[in-house]
């Protein structure tokens, strides 16, 4: 049964937008970030394209997120680490570890792994102190990382956490270091090491000047259930916060903030029917919403209208991150490629 929700999803931009961080990370491989169901758009689809596309290293937050992609044949980091209650491992799969409890419970078992360590951004991660101790010795260590705290800026907590982590070369058995996210790879080339780990940047984010080919990969599309003419005075939706100046041709719209289109953008957001923008009016509801189609008679019941949707520009209107205008995109839409 279609669905009166989709996600268009443009493939041929997520891959585009892997080369290019490919490319801007140089002679460091270029992995990609899929937890949270592949930033919303679905990991399964997202690794197999990426896979194809040549990239070797995919990460995750759950071993749960790993299993479901076991069939992929690709190879996964579940970044949270191995807890007493995960799965010992899979064959696929290898925790990153980040405490010296989960060190001590996986060192027991011979196989391989990646470590975090804590750079500054006092979340999860071992201490170049425990390192400095022994607390790595006999990991069989595969990937050795940190993370950036402020990448998308220019701050001196960048230089200061380069340095901290470019300290640990050679004091572990890891056969890579790895440091830069997406904003990471733009810094330049000195923060690349062996391996990058994107992820927003694959799915249309941009935070950066190097991110300026960086493509935008999914646009909510919403179907039109009623149109209506609201007379002048008269109010549309929750609380009357919209008020009809003069006679107005109404379309209601089957998406709301159950949806992750959320009340932040009531009055604010619009979609799209061609090149016209179609502004949205009145509440964002949970599940329905309301835009002006005055401009476009034709717009009629089970016409689809593109929401306006890129990140850079969605995040600064709605004061939301571009990372939560993707994973907050809810289950009820058709993920349809292209």
């Amino acid at each position: 049964m279609n669905a009166p929700l989709r996600l268009r999803l443009d493939g041929a931009a997520l891959v585009s937008n892997w080369r290019h961080l490919a490319k801007l990370s140089g002679t460091a491989a270029c992995g990609a970030a899929i937890k949270a169901n592949g930033y919303g758009l679905g990991a399964r689809d997202v690794a197999a394209r990426l896979a194809e596309a040549g990239c070797r290293d995919f990460f995750v937050a759950t071993w749960a997120e790993a299993a479901a992609l076991a069939e992929l044949g690709v190879a996964v980091s579940v970044l949270h680490g191995a807890r007493a209650e995960d799965p010992p491992g899979a064959p696929h799969a290898r925790p990153v570890l980040s405490t010296a409890e989960q060190v001590m419970r996986w060192k027991p078992t011979g196989r391989p792994c990646d470590v975090m360590v804590d750079t500054g951004m006092n979340r999860l991660g071992v201490s170049a102190d425990e390192i400095g101790a022994g607390l790595l010795d006999g990991l069989a260590i595969e990937t050795l990382m940190s993370h950036l705290v402020s990448a998308d800026e220019d701050v001196p907590l960048n230089a200061r956490q380069l340095a901290a982590f470019a300290a640990l070369k050679g004091r572990t058995q890891a056969k890579r270091m790895s440091l830069a996210n997406s904003a990471g790879i733009a810094l330049g080339a000195d923060y690349a090491f062996d391996l990058t780990r994107p992820g927003i940047a694959l799915y249309g984010g941009r935070q950066r000047p190097g991110h300026d080919a960086i493509r935008q990969v999914a646009t909510p599309e919403a179907q039109i259930l009623q149109r209506r003419r609201v007379r002048a005075g008269d109010s549309v939706g929750y609380n009357a916060t919209w008020t009809a100046p003069a006679d107005t041709e109404v379309a209601i719209l089957n998406l709301g903030y159950a949806d992750g289109y959320l009340r932040c953008f009531s009055g604010k957001g619009s979609a799209m029917a061609g090149a016209v923008a179609l502004p949205v009016i009145g509440r964002v509801s949970m599940d329905l919403t309301a835009i002006d189609v005055t401009a476009l008679p034709g717009l009629r019941e089970g016409d689809w209208v593109a929401m306006s949707y890129g990140l850079p520009e969605t995040a600064a209107l709605s004061g939301l991150s571009q990372y939560e205008l993707l994973t907050g995109l809810g289950g009820r839409y058709d993920r349809i490629w292209a």
